[in-house]
């Protein structure tokens, strides 16, 4: 599950998050930041890497086709999105372009950090195998009604078209197999700021008794 660690850089522990979809990872890490932790979204980093202007956006335009580009020159996600859904390999393609990037720029911001530990949040930590980057994984669980309930009315999605969302993700075993730390929302507010701040306390002890060793990302950055 989680990675060993000795005294390098200035973050005592990288906690990875993970959850599927509309589990309450924004609304956990919210939480967290008002505590005063780092809070790094993987997801952020995704769109920063294809930006208007980056070296990753021109190698998506390379690998896709200028229509996956709009006219102002940012990355049509929709248009992108079609080509993924149609072709089993594209998505292979655009995560060889992202994922290497992504990595890069988190290993950037970790290094930045002075603080006891940091919070990462990695949606599909399962689907893209990066739990080995973290001292600890914590997942956010939820049932799955609850999810496709909060999908329907976030995404205004129908049923059908939110049951295929959380079926194309990893199911609940599979997240609860490398987690160390599990928050359950399946309860209301003041029981998920109990486990939230129990927590918090526990990676500052944590903490406070090892540190990480600098995040290296595994593979190029070009």
């Amino acid at each position: 599950m989680s990675g060993s660690t000795s005294s390098h850089n200035g973050v005592g522990l990288r906690v990875g998050m993970t959850g599927g979809v509309a589990s309450g990872k924004s609304t956990v890490s919210q939480a967290f930041a008002r505590l005063g932790v780092p809070v790094i979204d993987t997801d952020d980093l995704a769109r920063e890497v294809v930006a208007p202007g980056t070296e990753g956006l021109e190698a998506v335009r390379g690998a896709f086709g200028p229509e996956v580009i709009t006219d102002d020159g940012q990355l049509d996600r929709r248009a992108l999105r079609d080509r993924i859904f149609a072709d089993p390999t594209a998505r292979e393609t655009l995560e060889a372009i992202t994922h290497p990037r992504i990595e890069a720029f988190m290993a950037q911001r970790l290094a930045a950090l002075t603080t006891p530990y940091a919070i990462v949040v990695v949606p599909l930590m399962v689907e893209v195998g990066w739990q080995d980057h973290f001292d600890r994984i914590l997942l956010v669980d939820a049932s799955a009604a609850d999810q496709k309930r909060r999908v329907m009315q976030r995404d205004q999605l129908s049923a059908p078209a939110a049951r295929r969302m959380l079926e194309n993700q990893a199911n609940a075993d599979q997240r609860r197999a490398i987690a160390d730390d599990i928050i359950d929302n399946r309860h209301n507010h003041t029981a998920l700021q109990s486990q939230i701040a129990a927590l918090d306390r526990r990676y500052r002890d944590l903490a406070a008794r090892q540190s990480s060793p600098p995040f290296v990302p595994t593979g190029p950055s070009e």
